[in-house]
């Protein structure tokens, strides 16, 4: 099981799928189709990261939901496409059959938001429906189940309600292939200060999503690990799964390339890991089976943080940020009410009168 690895020591994820396809110089439109292309192409990649010491290796599925595959004219091939990545990555692992690797169905955000409109003049229109998002997903995690993943990996969150819904049709199907695979979520930060694109802290983001029993929370993407480590440092505390922390190669350069090195990116980490921040760690964007290596080695001697469970009588409520309410010590919350038929006349007779613009 997982989770006794997770006890015994810090395992390692992967690093960037991307950026080793670009070495090839291929052709398709969108890297998820080199699972059906060429997916010897793939399997090598897996493979060059478990060589390098990967326990955890992701399926090359960012971008293989219906609404993300639709841009491409190629949404009814999401469960062929979802299946076959699986199936490679797999078969990766086999490769290696005295270790264990564990393969991990990556599902990205899409291109959609659910949270924040596109149209300024217009806050209440979405480009999306909660539910339609919710089917999309489902189709993924079909493919991803039926391919043979032990993990399903909810990364880049930038949309808590995008998440929600990753999560809600994560448990749909899990119910209905009356399946219990662990479940991973990652969120990428837009602010320094801890905050996803949407606005919304990250550990309100962790909050709103603890109801389902994750496996792990963590960032990945965003920016280098030395200016993740201020935001998992203020959020453990609050966690009581495990931490997981998948960097970038730092930030990308003039021509959007990753500078960071190898040896820096595991110092880093290394400096994460012995504050007892980390369960799982990793790379993202610009990573390659070299930073993985290094990770390896830098995190090898050092104990993975003690999950503790985190007992608290108060209820915990988010919105862009969380408060904790406890009911021994306080017996009013004002939730932010803005206008009211009762303290306003005006307002009342506004009411009566339909004037709802006004």
């Amino acid at each position: 099981m997982i989770y006794d690895r997770l006890a015994e020591r810090i395992l390692i994820l992967d690093g960037a799928m991307g950026t080793l396809l670009q070495r090839y110089e291929l052709h398709e439109s969108i890297n998820d189709l080199v699972n059906i292309s060429r997916p010897e192409i793939v399997l090598q990649i897996h493979k060059a990261y478990i060589e390098a010491g990967a326990d955890i290796i992701e399926t090359n599925t960012f971008n293989s939901n219906g609404i993300s595959l639709a841009k491409y004219g190629c949404a009814d091939q999401t469960y062929s496409i979802n299946y076959a990545a699986a199936r490679i990555a797999c078969n990766a692992a086999a490769l290696f059959p005295e270790r264990e690797i564990y393969v991990a169905g990556c599902m990205g955000p899409t291109s959609k938001m659910l949270s924040l409109s596109s149209d300024v003049n217009h806050p209440e229109s979405r480009d999306i429906s909660f539910d339609d998002l919710t089917q999309a997903y489902k189709e993924q995690v079909r493919g991803l189940i039926d391919g043979g993943v032990r993990l399903l990996l909810i990364e880049t969150i930038f949309d808590s309600l995008n998440a929600k819904a990753a999560v809600f049709a994560i448990s749909e199907v899990q119910q209905e292939k009356h399946t219990n695979l662990p479940v991973m979520a990652s969120a990428t930060v837009n602010y320094k200060s801890g905050r996803i694109l949407t606005g919304q802290s990250v550990e309100a983001l962790y909050h709103t999503l603890n109801h389902y029993p994750l496996l792990s929370f963590g960032l990945n993407c965003s920016f280098g690990a030395r200016e993740m480590k201020p935001i998992i440092e203020s959020l453990a505390p609050s966690i009581d799964c495990s931490i997981s922390i998948y960097p970038n190669a730092g930030l990308p350069n003039e021509m959007g390339r990753y500078d960071e090195s190898p040896k820096l990116t595991a110092q880093y980490l290394r400096d994460m890991a012995e504050d007892g921040l980390l369960n799982i760690a990793g790379g993202c964007c610009g990573t390659t089976p070299d930073h993985i290596r290094e990770i390896r080695s830098a995190l090898a001697d050092i104990r993975p943080r003690k999950i503790t469970q985190i007992k608290s009588n108060s209820l915990t409520v988010t919105g862009l940020d969380c408060i904790a309410i406890d009911r021994k010590e306080q017996n009013f919350i004002n939730i932010g009410e803005r206008t009211n038929v009762a303290g306003s006349k005006k307002f009342a007779d506004l009411i009566k009168a339909k004037q709802y613009e006004e």
